[in-house]
């Protein structure tokens, strides 16, 4: 029997490696479980790693996207990771439009992009595809070429995903 969860949790992370790699992360992909000591879910690029929550995660509360905060920055620890953030489905926007899905980090997690100290813990949610072009311009990832930055926004259903050592 299939494991419904699991599913769910793939279909997810394969959807924000299929937003990503388009805009500036083109060796993003799924990265294997480890257990107590997991690494997130996805890798963009070296440093920077994403916990990714799709299916009922579209209705979670503020304390659960806290909580979630919490596990994120354990996995950033546990792969050594400059960089990590949370990634949520949104309601009623699909995986084809992933780049349109939440990303919540907590202001103090990108120094580059913290400057107002002592607001380390406040939360800031920004669509997936802002999230990418703020990391882009702290420096993480690839710029975009001119055809990038014009291409459609989405990646084609047959596009196979490979797991990231």
């Amino acid at each position: 029997m299939v494991n419904r969860p699991k599913q769910i949790g793939t279909a997810a992370e394969t959807a924000v490696v299929r937003a990503a790699r388009p805009r500036g992360f083109p060796h993003a992909g799924r990265l294997t479980l480890t257990g107590a000591l997991d690494g997130g879910d996805v890798g963009l690029c070296p440093g920077v790693i994403v916990e990714v929550k799709g299916g009922a995660a579209k209705d979670a509360s503020d304390g659960t996207i806290d909580g979630r905060l919490v596990e994120t920055e354990r996995e950033r620890a546990n792969a050594g990771a400059a960089v990590a953030f949370l990634v949520t489905q949104r309601p009623g926007v699909g995986p084809a439009d992933a780049h349109r899905w939440w990303a919540w980090f907590r202001l103090g997690w990108v120094p580059e992009l913290a400057t107002v100290p002592p607001h380390d813990g406040l939360i800031i949610r920004m669509q997936l595809g802002d999230a990418l072009q703020l990391l882009r311009a702290a420096g993480y990832g690839n710029p975009l070429d001119a055809d990038q930055a014009n291409a459609p926004t989405s990646v084609p259903n047959g596009v196979r995903v490979q797991e990231v050592a």
